[in-house]
C-alpha cells in the first residue's frame, strides 16, 4: 500500500509559534507531549512521535533561517491511525534529505531518524523563504474510545 501524503492545505489541528532558538526543541516536545497524552496516544507511540518533533525542530533551527516573524512554526494533527507533524521555517540553502553519516560522525542523523520512524516524510517549499518539513507516524493502536 502506498504511503498517504499529508495535504497541508487542510488546516492543522494544532499550531504553535516558537522562537528560533535551541530551547524551542524542548518546549515543542513538551507542548506536543501534553496534547498526545490528552488524546490517549499510548506512551510507546508518543516516544517515536516526540523524537520526530525533536528532529524536525532541531534541523530547522540548525540548518534553516527563521520565518519572517522571527521563529519557527510547529504543527501537528492526531488521527486514530496516524499523527502528522510539520515544522515551517524560513528555508535553507540546501534541500532537506536523509543521510547515513559514518558511525563516528557527531551530526547528520536527524532526517535519517525521521525516515526510520515515519511512514512518510517530505518537504515543501525547499529553496524558498517558506519551507515546510513534515512526517507522518503511523499508529499501531488507534485512539481508544474514538469510535473509529
Amino acid at each position: 500500500m502506498a504511503a498517504v501524503q499529508p495535504v497541508w492545505s487542510r488546516p492543522m489541528t494544532n499550531t504553535v509559534s516558537l522562537p528560533f532558538a535551541p530551547s524551542s526543541v524542548r518546549e515543542g516536545r513538551r507542548i506536543v507531549a501534553i496534547d498526545l497524552k490528552a488524546s490517549s496516544v499510548p506512551e510507546t507511540e508518543r516516544t517515536d512521535i516526540l523524537l520526530v518533533v525533536s528532529e524536525l525542530l532541531s534541523n530547522a533551527i540548525r540548518h534553516a533561517r527563521p520565518l519572517e516573524q522571527g521563529g519557527v512554526r510547529l504543527m501537528w494533527r492526531v488521527f486514530p491511525d496516524e499523527v502528522e507533524v510539520a515544522v515551517a521555517d524560513g528555508g535553507a540553502a540546501t534541500h532537506p534529505r536523509a543521510e547515513r553519516p559514518p558511525f563516528a560522525a557527531l551530526s547528520g542523523r536527524g532526517l535519517g531518524i525521521v525516515d526510520t520512524l515515519t511512514d512518510s516524510w517530505g518537504s515543501e517549499g525547499a529553496g524558498t523563504h517558506q519551507q515546510l518539513v513534515w512526517g507522518v507516524v503511523r499508529r499501531a493502536s488507534g485512539i481508544q474510545g474514538s469510535g473509529a
